[in-house]
């Protein structure tokens, strides 16, 4: 007997790609290009933006953290560290290869001093926000 996932939105994501083939747009999903995509933690803080990364076994010389036109990028690859043994090798989940997450960054950001650090698989990337400039009240003279 044969186990057949069954996938409600097979025949339409098909017909999305196939219509971006056709007018050459790049692939953008993770089942599209055969990459896995680590998930990610967003939040705002008074100050900054803030980024979680999950990238277990991910080595941080392998990631590399770009912003450019008010888009942030963090790319990567972790390793296949599955040894040559055929014996007792039953099922792999761990998914290895590359992995690309791009972020739109608002216009509040400072992209000049956006700092990332890993820590127990965990990429943070601290996205500071540009300081508001205040209107200034000018005070009114009376002639």
């Amino acid at each position: 007997m044969t186990v057949v996932r069954y996938e409600p939105w097979a025949l339409v994501s098909r017909l999305q790609n196939e219509v971006d083939r056709l007018f050459g747009a790049p692939l953008t999903t993770a089942a599209d290009s055969g990459a896995w995509l680590p998930p990610a933690d967003i939040h705002e803080e008074a100050n900054q933006f803030v980024l979680h990364i999950d990238l277990p076994g991910v080595d941080p010389k392998a990631v590399e953290v770009t912003s450019e036109q008010g888009v942030l990028t963090i790319r990567g690859r972790r390793e296949d560290t599955r040894k040559e043994s055929r014996a007792g090798l039953h099922r792999i989940e761990r998914i290895s290869g590359e992995f690309q997450r791009r972020f739109s960054l608002p216009e509040t950001a400072d992209t000049q001093n956006i700092k990332a650090k890993v820590a127990n698989g965990v990429l943070e990337v601290s996205i500071p926000k540009v300081a508001q400039v205040q209107p200034l009240k000018i005070q009114v003279e009376a002639a």
